[in-house]
């Protein structure tokens, strides 16, 4: 199946699309790539956020904040990614949880892939609006979205 048509699906049925990765078995290099890809994902929604930044502010030139951007999104953001997982799936445990690590680091790295959109969206509000109550809502959507997709995810890979 498309991972578009998987994106689409987790705002509506969230639990069976973690249910129909996990049902095909423990993949590491299938999580990594769902992990780089929303991670490529959040990088490019930057964009246009950092290029509002540099024309307000030439003193740091585009490159440079991209350079940046990529560094902290694509090198920095993974391991992050897999240490945050990790710690879900022992907390998930301490209220019964009988996951395995592979499914909470799933669960997350789906979630994040899932809400991509939703912060390329954040990005273009950001770039064309700028700061004020308009990305603030955007904003809160995203984290919201966020929360509730990674959360019922976990829940089904701690089943």
């Amino acid at each position: 199946m498309a991972v578009t048509t998987d994106i689409v699906q987790s705002y509506r049925h969230p639990r069976t699309v973690i249910r129909r990765y996990l049902d095909a078995g423990e993949n590491e290099g299938r999580a990594l790539i769902i992990l780089m890809g929303a991670c490529l994902l959040i990088f490019v929604s930057q964009w246009p956020i950092l290029a509002r930044q540099a024309f307000i502010d030439p003193s740091q030139p585009l490159e440079a904040r991209m350079s940046g951007a990529l560094m902290g999104t694509v090198f920095l953001l993974p391991p992050l990614c897999y240490g945050v997982a990790a710690l879900s799936h022992l907390v998930a445990r301490l209220f019964g949880g009988k996951g395995s690590f592979f499914g909470a680091r799933l669960a997350l790295f789906l979630a994040l892939l899932a809400t991509a959109p939703l912060m390329l969206l954040n990005g273009l509000v950001g770039g064309f609006i700028g700061e004020g109550p308009g990305v603030l809502i955007v904003g809160f959507l995203v984290l919201s979205g966020f929360l509730a997709i990674w959360l019922l995810m976990l829940i089904e890979a701690e089943r």
